[in-house]
């Protein structure tokens, strides 16, 4: 397979995702109940669902600083902003799933003398992220596994904090990564993302601290998505149980991180799933992702006009 044909497939795939699963989803869902329900939806509740959005992106805009500080970057906090919200808004239109950290990469690297430790930094936080979902998700589970009567989904839930001890086993032990380095010798390119990872990890030596910060960031980041779903729902008259949206949003949050255009059809199909399993209307379900995402692509042009007002002048030459 030649490099284009490579380059074409891998930006391809993701439109093609994105295409299938909205398809599959006008199978699952009455477009036309779903037009009804946001047509009908209190605006009140839409606007401290904006509200509660906009405040998990300044959660996240604080963790990836709390990472630049540890690193000894010299980022300040306003081109911190400036790339995050610019990388917001490519992961809402971006063929990728980590389209934004990219730019974020490229961006900061541009005025850094320090490139591997600005790519660390996102690298890192990319991950924190993950492990503050593991941890909404396992212990909202095992405070409300009564609600939970899906086996489907306690699979889910038990597979992510299985996987997430794995990880974290292979990433911090020495043994557990060594062994593993060996296992993947014949698969280069991820033995290198593996070592590119652990020497990331690394370079956080003696600052665990900012580890721990990062991942209550991140916990309360999902927290706080889960406030804005519900809010979404009650906006579109559905009355389900705060819990469930502690327990599945992380669920959807990784189900989203597939290959697509800023997750479009995936969370929504993953959405209708999960609230489907607990009586909330499947059309009204994705509906509530689909305006989270709608507010995504919003802050994200935001922060693009926001980029392009705060953009230094050209250097004279």
């Amino acid at each position: 397979m030649t490099e284009n044909t490579k380059k074409f497939l891998s930006n391809f795939l993701p439109f093609a995702v994105s295409a299938a699963l909205l398809w599959v989803l006008s199978k699952m869902i009455d477009f036309n109940e779903a037009i009804r329900i946001i047509k009908s939806a209190d605006l009140k509740y839409i606007f401290y669902a904006l509200m509660f959005f906009s405040t998990i992106n300044l959660i996240l805009i604080v963790r990836w600083f709390v990472f630049i500080k540890a690193l000894e970057l010299k980022v300040d906090f306003v081109t911190a902003v400036r790339y995050y919200l610019i990388g917001l808004l490519g992961n809402s239109i971006l063929p990728s799933s980590v389209g934004g950290d990219v730019i974020k990469i490229v961006g900061v690297c541009a005025g850094s003398q320090d490139k591997p430790k600005v790519v660390a930094s996102v690298l890192i936080d990319r991950l924190s992220g993950f492990a503050g979902m593991v941890l909404v998700a396992t212990v909202s589970f095992i405070l409300g596994f009564r609600l939970i009567s899906n086996p489907s989904v306690i699979l889910l839930v038990i597979g992510m904090a299985v996987a997430s001890t794995g990880i974290a086993t292979v990433l911090f032990n020495q043994t557990a990564y060594s062994f593993c380095c060996q296992i993947f010798g014949r698969f280069p390119k991820f033995k290198d993302a593996l070592m590119k990872i652990h020497y990331d990890l690394a370079l956080l030596k003696g600052r665990q601290w900012a580890g721990y910060q990062a991942i209550l960031l991140s916990a309360l980041s999902q927290m706080t998505l889960a406030v804005t779903y519900f809010l979404l729902a009650k906006a579109l008259h559905q009355d389900v149980n705060f819990f469930y949206f502690i327990i599945f949003t992380p669920l959807i949050c990784v189900v989203s991180s597939v290959p697509s255009i800023g997750g479009l059809g995936v969370r929504e199909l993953g959405a209708a799933y999960f609230f489907g399993k607990v009586g909330m209307l499947e059309s009204a379900a994705s509906s509530v992702t689909f305006i989270s995402y709608l507010f995504m692509v919003f802050i994200g042009l935001l922060g693009g006009l926001y980029f392009l007002l705060t953009r230094p002048p050209a250097k004279e030459s």
